[in-house]
């Protein structure tokens, strides 16, 4: 699963880059593991993994991860091919998600691409590209659709509907992912699927911003931490705010330097926000052998859940044995929790739990 780092130049998308790779995982233990400068394999934080590790003494650790693309800035036309813009976008439409970066911070010393600190224009800059280069794929599909329509094509009616639907809200300014569709009705599947676009995709908003005093006017305290934010930036669903250039300086700074000047880091915390977007979730193994945390969809019955480890699981499944990660460790290890009959036996039924400790039976 892969996040893609978007916003104009100067926000902060390579210093963020930077900062996160920092955290990267050693990739060695991951297939096809050659990679592109430019994307990052960066560990999920997850207390219940290390402390499951701990308790099976396991030899080898491999901890959920989610791929960081660092991706060229975006200048107003690049729907149009301005600056990088077919790179851009052909790079976006690789990705499963969007983190926006926005400048927040004032900095003179830093030159903003408009000359002006304006989040609230930046984002709709950014997101007017996006749409139109959705609408020019949606114009591309119409085409095709009218056609099969007027042939009395089986679901061309159904899915033209769900198309204009669609663009009347992009045409408006309105991102395809804000459209009330059914995403279980097969036509809009379909034509989803096939249509592919930009604005379809989760967007988590990054706003790189620098702390301020609590007693300055107009500041609001977010995770602990005092930021002067624009209240529609924070009206938004899924946001973060960061001071990118700390995140950078904790880079060089051991643990101990960082805690003497009283700097913690929160870079962690777009990790996980970028993994719950992604609507992923954990299960985990654990042995003497290797603790490893698995990731599947949110809903997700105990055979599909088994895919991740091997394709066969969804065929072979008989049952599983489950736990949930604090249940485990109250009793100290997999046969103790047998012993004390804590394990319980699922079928193919059982959707599987975020945190659940699994062991397959084929």
């Amino acid at each position: 699963m892969k996040i893609g780092i978007v916003g104009l130049p100067n926000v902060g998308k390579s210093t963020l880059f930077k900062a996160l790779t920092k955290v990267q995982v050693d990739i060695s233990n991951y297939p096809f593991c050659t990679i592109e400068p430019n994307v990052g394999i960066v560990k999920v934080p997850d207390a219940r993994f290390d402390k499951l590790a701990k308790m099976s003494k396991s030899a080898k650790i491999i901890p959920a991860v989610v791929e960081f693309v660092d991706i060229a800035g975006i200048v107003k036309g690049a729907s149009e091919g301005e600056g990088l813009g077919n790179k851009f976008l052909s790079n976006i439409r690789e990705v499963d998600a969007i983190a926006q970066v926005v400048r927040v911070f004032q900095n003179e010393k830093i030159t903003h691409v408009h000359n002006k600190i304006d989040p609230e224009h930046d984002i709709e800059i950014i997101n007017t590209e996006l749409i139109l280069a959705d609408l020019e794929t949606i114009y591309k599909v119409k085409i095709r659709l009218e056609k099969d329509n007027r042939g009395k094509v089986k679901g061309a009616e159904e899915q033209l509907a769900i198309l204009n639907k669609i663009k009347e809200n992009l045409e408006a300014g309105v991102l395809a992912n804000e459209t009330q569709l059914d995403l279980e009705d097969e036509n809009t599947k379909i034509i989803v699927r096939e249509l592919s676009l930009l604005t379809m995709k989760p967007f988590l908003f990054v706003y790189n911003a620098c702390p301020v005093k609590s007693d300055e006017v107009g500041a609001e305290l977010f995770n602990g931490v005092s930021y002067k934010i624009p209240k529609k930036l924070t009206e938004k669903n899924n946001f973060v705010i960061l001071d990118i250039k700390i995140e950078e300086e904790l880079i060089e700074m051991s643990c101990e330097e960082a805690k003497e000047l009283g700097i913690t880091s929160a870079i962690d915390t777009l990790i996980v926000e970028a993994y719950k977007l992604l609507g992923l979730m954990t299960y985990f193994t654990t042995g003497e052998d290797e603790t490893r945390a698995w990731t599947i969809k949110k809903g997700w019955t105990a055979p599909m859940a088994g895919t991740a480890i091997h394709n066969d699981f969804k065929e072979k499944f008989v049952r599983a044995e489950v736990i949930q990660w604090d249940k485990l460790l109250e009793a100290g290890s997999w046969s103790k929790a047998k012993e004390l009959g804590t394990l319980r036996l699922e079928g193919k039924e059982y959707i599987v739990q975020d945190g659940d400790v699994i062991e397959f039976k084929i």
